[in-house]
């Protein structure tokens, strides 16, 4: 283990022990996944490697242990696709469900849990691109707020996705709309995670109310006063690169009309480098940002049955 991933968990632990929060996300088990997820024994996670099958396995046990049903055998969507250079065989998303108190339609909650695996060694002779806020602070958190629901029921049914070969042109998400276990108008919203656990401005965006303006209403309320600031943007077609509508998983759903709210900070000097690491993360801010994505959805779920 890298002496700066030890001094991560070592903050991370003094953090949350000396912290209250008064969420409802629990901030250990948040914590607990990002140190799993982000640490050097994965080798990055990437699709297919011995690592990545490591993540897969977590995530199910974790699905597992909150009582989550799933409609595909072993909690795993199996898929394959042809890559740049080879075929990849029996990759895997992890799909977990909740049933609804007062409805049968889903909100999809997503986060892709691959990254770029191994490189060449940086000047530090560091060749693992660990990924630490792409994505495992995303793939954490569907974890965390997975746990609170199983605890606290939803009124609508929600599926937890956790989808691999994001890195490889949204692979996973474009097999789990192809193959989803009912017709895809039950899905209300895809609500995604990409990138949720830094930001030196203590701010992050849900982009996606330019497409779907009818959901600002109530991400506003949700996030009224709250930190880190929510802002909302970057959805707009002349925007250029700095359109996020395709940029992440969500684009999977767009492209089958289906309403999106993509939770996400904008890039920072470590992003796709091998210093995206656990002691990049800031817990305040990460903590933060796991707790305001699930006030979101609680208004979220209150408003479609309002609708």
């Amino acid at each position: 283990m890298q002496l700066s991933l030890k001094v991560g968990i070592i903050c991370f632990l003094a953090f949350i022990h000396t912290t209250s929060f008064s969420q409802s996300i629990d901030a250990k088990n948040l914590m607990r996944h990002m140190v799993f997820l982000s640490s050097d024994d994965l080798k990055g996670r990437k699709t297919l490697s011995e690592g990545n099958l490591e993540a897969i396995e977590y995530i199910k046990n974790e699905f597992i242990s909150y009582g989550l049903k799933s409609h595909y055998s072993d909690y795993l969507q199996r898929f394959s696709f042809r890559g740049y250079r080879k075929v990849y065989e029996d990759a895997a998303n992890v799909i977990g469900y909740i049933p609804g108190r007062e409805s049968e339609k889903i909100i999809v909650i997503s986060a892709h849990f691959d990254h770029l695996g191994l490189g060449q060694p940086n000047t530090e002779g560091d060749s693992i691109y660990n990924g630490a806020d792409d994505n495992a602070s995303g793939t954490a958190t569907i974890l965390a707020i997975a746990e609170y629901f199983s605890n606290n029921p939803p009124k609508h049914s929600l599926m937890f996705a956790a989808f691999d070969a994001e890195e490889l042109g949204l692979r996973g998400s474009k097999a789990f709309v192809k193959d989803f276990p009912f017709e895809l108008e039950r899905i209300l919203v895809n609500v995604n995670l990409d990138m949720v656990g830094r930001n030196d401005n203590g701010e992050i965006y849900a982009s996606g109310t330019y497409q779907n303006p009818d959901l600002l209403g109530p991400l506003q309320t949700a996030s009224r006063d709250s930190y880190p600031n929510l802002l909302f943007g970057h959805d707009q077609p002349s925007m250029g690169k700095d359109d996020w509508t395709n940029a992440s998983d969500h684009g999977s759903f767009v492209k089958e009309g289906i309403p999106h709210v993509y939770f996400g900070v904008e890039d920072h000097k470590d992003y796709h480098t091998q210093n995206d690491e656990i002691d990049g993360i800031n817990p305040e801010f990460f903590v933060g940002s796991a707790n305001l994505i699930l006030k979101c959805i609680l208004e979220l779920d209150n408003f479609f049955l309002e609708e």
